[in-house]
């Protein structure tokens, strides 16, 4: 992590490290009550935690992303907005590591004997909106359809394809390379993410309102899928038959490697990230850690450095901006939460930065952006920016 020059973000870091004293250690309680928001933000942090630990031996993952949501709202929100890019938000990522390393409900504890506040916080309210899950529909080569979720365990017999659901994730056989039985479409609707393995042994994690379809077995030269929408790719190695993701505006060519496709119609570019291998993008050769992006309106092609970290948030469970456009981080709302949102001019100044977690209601995304100074009207799933 970058040095910091404040003293509090300094004491926070040595805490995270263990190497604070006890007088530092109550000096950091004092400075994280010094401002009555804190104070309020921790009383009923404890409250909860307290709940928690009644019942279960650890922090559940959905408390513990909800106060992570909080603490970055009230106390690292002055930093959140208009940020230049690559700047690193040190209190907010001091306090991602201590509340996933579970240390925050030690820390809350130091002011147990302060009487705690009444909690007016629900996890999903009633007009709150829950995230995402695991499911998709599959429509295999004859048109019958197989709806797909994370609840059970099925098998699909295909001609001499055997194709298993286990737990969430879609998986093929992975076989020889033999001649095609036939087509399949994986399609992960608004609200839904999915991943498969297919039939060479190639991972795709696919993003909410994507499609993938593929070979039941792979023949020929070239291994062919088509995407749209947004999947990241872990292709199998095959120098022999390349791996070719097609979208409607451009083919990505793949030698075996890690990366991401970025392919949305309301998008305004096709971005393709290489995190490791190779890719060809038309003529261009990209090298790990390039995106090239690719205008919809012109067809040019630029390539850029990427940040890797940031573009594949979403597929380790994570929204994450820098210097975004309020209407870009709605679109993926609109994407995961299952949402119709109107923009308005007043919405589209400010650029955003920030990272929360994609398990958490709507309310928590939205609760961070209006404490950078955004407005909202949720009725039913409609949300207006004001």
């Amino acid at each position: 992590m970058p040095h910091s020059t404040d003293p509090q973000e300094q004491l926070l870091q040595r805490y995270l490290d263990g190497k604070c004293t006890p007088a530092e250690a109550r000096e950091l309680m004092s400075w994280l009550q010094s401002n009555g928001r804190h104070k309020a933000l921790l009383q009923q942090m404890q409250e909860e935690f307290s709940q928690a630990f009644a019942s279960k031996p650890s922090i559940d993952p959905e408390i513990s992303d909800r106060m992570e949501a909080r603490l970055l709202q009230h106390i690292g929100a002055p930093k959140v907005v208009r940020m230049p890019r690559r700047r690193i938000w040190l209190v907010a990522a001091s306090v991602a590591v201590l509340i996933t390393a579970g240390v925050l409900y030690l820390l809350t504890r130091e002011i147990s004997r302060q009487p705690p506040l009444a909690s007016q916080t629900k996890i999903i309210a009633p007009k709150d909106i829950a995230p995402g899950s695991s499911k998709a529909v599959l429509t295999l080569a004859d048109g019958s359809t197989v709806t797909l979720d994370s609840a059970g365990n099925q098998v699909i017999h295909q001609g001499q394809t055997l194709v298993q659901l286990n737990n969430g994730r879609l998986e093929y056989e992975a076989d020889d390379i033999g001649p095609a039985v036939g087509y399949n479409t994986l399609s992960v609707p608004r609200g839904g993410q999915f991943t498969i393995v297919l039939p060479d042994g190639s991972r795709v994690w696919l993003n909410s309102a994507s499609k993938l379809r593929y070979p039941t077995a792979f023949g020929g030269e070239r291994r062919l899928v088509e995407l749209e929408g947004q999947g990241y790719f872990d292709v199998k190695k095959d120098a022999e038959h390349p791996f070719i993701v097609k979208t409607k505006s451009l083919d990505v060519e793949v030698l075996g490697t890690g990366f991401d496709v970025m392919a949305y119609a309301d998008e305004h570019s096709i971005n393709t990230t290489l995190v490791e291998g190779a890719v060809r993008v038309k003529d261009v050769m990209l090298k790990p850690g390039q995106q090239a992006r690719m205008e919809y309106s012109t067809g040019c092609i630029y390539v850029e450095p990427a940040d890797i970290q940031q573009v594949i948030a979403w597929k380790t469970g994570f929204f994450e901006f820098d210097n975004a456009r309020l209407a870009d981080i709605m679109r993926q709302a609109a994407r995961w939460y299952d949402i119709d949102v109107v923009m308005n001019e007043k919405g589209t100044g400010k650029a955003y930065g920030g990272r929360i977690s994609r398990n958490l209601p709507l309310s928590e995304l939205l609760n961070m952006l209006e404490a950078s100074g955004a407005r909202f009207n949720l009725q039913g799933r409609k949300l207006t920016v004001e």
